[in-house]
C-alpha cells in the first residue's frame, strides 16, 4: 500500500472525551456527513468495537466496508480493511496528544481502490476525507463539551 496521507487539527476537549466520540460507532451517521449506518460486528476486552460494518455514500463515492480496530487507550487508535466492495486497502489512524487543555489530533490515512486511480487524485481524496472528517469531529465534540 501506498504512503499515508497525514493531517493535523486542534480541538478544545481532552484526549478521553475525543476518543470517546470516535469509539462511539453508533453516532457515527449523526455527526459525519458521509457515513450512513454503521453497525459493530464485535467488540474487544475493553469494550471498545473491534470490528466495525459501514455503509458509506459520499455522492460519486458509495461503499459498504469493514474495518478491524486496534485501541491504545486515549492515545491512538488504528485501522484496517477487512473487507469492501470498491476498496482493495485501508489503513488508517489518529493519534492524540494533549497540549494545555486542548488535544492535537492527527489523522493518518491510506486507501487503495478497486479501479486504478492516479496517485495525484487518490492523495487529493484521502486529504479531503481527513479534513472533512477533522472538522466534523471537532465540531461534534466541541459542541458536546
Amino acid at each position: 500500500m501506498s504512503d499515508a496521507s497525514t493531517q493535523s487539527i486542534v480541538i478544545d476537549a481532552g484526549p478521553g472525551a475525543i476518543m470517546a466520540a470516535i469509539a462511539d460507532f453508533e453516532k457515527y451517521p449523526v455527526w459525519t456527513g458521509s457515513v450512513k449506518k454503521t453497525e459493530v460486528l464485535e467488540t474487544g476486552p475493553d469494550g471498545r468495537a473491534r470490528r466495525v460494518a459501514f455503509t458509506l455514500d459520499a455522492g460519486v463515492f458509495r461503499d459498504q466496508y469493514e474495518l478491524e480496530y486496534v485501541w491504545d487507550g486515549d492515545r491512538r487508535v488504528e485501522w484496517t480493511l477487512v473487507q469492501g466492495q470498491m476498496m482493495r486497502a485501508q489503513r488508517g489512524s489518529y493519534t492524540l496528544e494533549t497540549r494545555g487543555g486542548s488535544t492535537h489530533v492527527t489523522y493518518s490515512l491510506s486507501v487503495e481502490l478497486m479501479i486504478p486511480m492516479l496517485g495525484m487524485l487518490k492523495r487529493k481524496g484521502e486529504r479531503i476525507v481527513m479534513d472533512t472528517a477533522l472538522k466534523e469531529l471537532k465540531k461534534y465534540v466541541e459542541s458536546a463539551g
